[in-house]
């Protein structure tokens, strides 16, 4: 008997198949080496971010604790909010004798700017109802920023890297100033206190490196607040002067190229 009849009769293999299978393996690892690239650009661009964060939590902390709020209520706040804009607007309501449905208000208001930008990132998001809901957490400040691809697209696994080392900086820094409790004075010596509005301005420099309309809102906007600054008190001359954003909806000032990558 032959050698051959003892091989088990195979069917020749399809060569279409076979490139097939192959390309959408090579697809399949692109798109993960693309996903740990996202994520670990995310990591970089958050690491610095999270610097700043742990610093203002750690003010967030230490004032939080001179209002008696004890130790374990700043951190659970921290844990569970995680916005250091509204985390000070609820601390400060209370600490004015607002009460407690005052000071809900003021944090809910703040943080209603985080609609918006959930609706823009949402197309970006994966899954169901509850899996978009969960990466949807990860939408802050800086990350958000950092994320966006231009022409209103967003790379998810950067904006899970740079939330990744943001949240944690923010809570260990929150916990360290409840701890170490340091005095406003020595906050103030050492210019922590500017760090809050420095970390919203690293984020609007980065911004405007990459777009003529924001450098154009971001006149108007500083021009606006100036301007209202002088009838009204600065929170209000912010909000007014946010107005200027809303250039943003004029089509000559929107660049080429973000049109071309949102398809329209």
């Amino acid at each position: 008997m032959d050698g051959t009849d003892r091989i088990p009769p195979q069917q020749a293999e399809d060569p279409t198949a076979t490139a097939e299978a192959t390309a959408d393996a090579t697809a399949q690892g692109a798109a993960g080496a693309s996903r740990r690239q996202g994520f670990v650009e995310g990591v970089k661009v958050g690491t610095g971010l999270a610097a700043a964060a742990f610093v203002l939590a750690v003010t967030f902390g230490a004032f939080a604790r001179s209002e008696g709020w004890g130790i374990l209520a700043p951190v659970v706040c921290s844990l569970v909010v995680f916005s250091g804009s509204a985390q000070f607007a609820l601390a400060t309501a209370l600490a004015g004798g607002g009460g407690v449905p005052t000071a809900i208000a003021a944090a809910a208001l703040i943080n209603g700017r985080f609609v918006p930008m959930g609706v823009a990132v949402a197309r970006d998001l994966r899954g169901g109802r509850f899996r978009r809901a969960l990466e949807g957490q990860a939408v802050v400040d800086g990350s958000w920023v950092a994320a966006h691809l231009g022409g209103g697209r967003f790379d998810r696994y950067k904006l899970f890297g740079a939330t990744a080392v943001q949240w944690p900086a923010w809570v260990a820094g929150t916990a360290l100033g409840v701890v170490v409790a340091p005095p406003e004075s020595l906050v103030e010596s050492l210019g922590l206190d500017v760090v809050f509005p420095a970390f919203f301005l690293l984020l609007l420099m980065d911004e405007l490196r990459g777009s003529r309309a924001a450098r154009t809102a971001a006149a108007l906007g500083a021009c606006l607040a100036a301007a209202l600054v002088i009838w009204v008190p600065a929170g209000l001359a912010l909000l007014g002067a946010s107005a200027a954003a809303l250039l943003g909806l004029r089509k000559g000032l929107v660049p080429r190229d973000a049109k071309e990558a949102g398809g329209s």
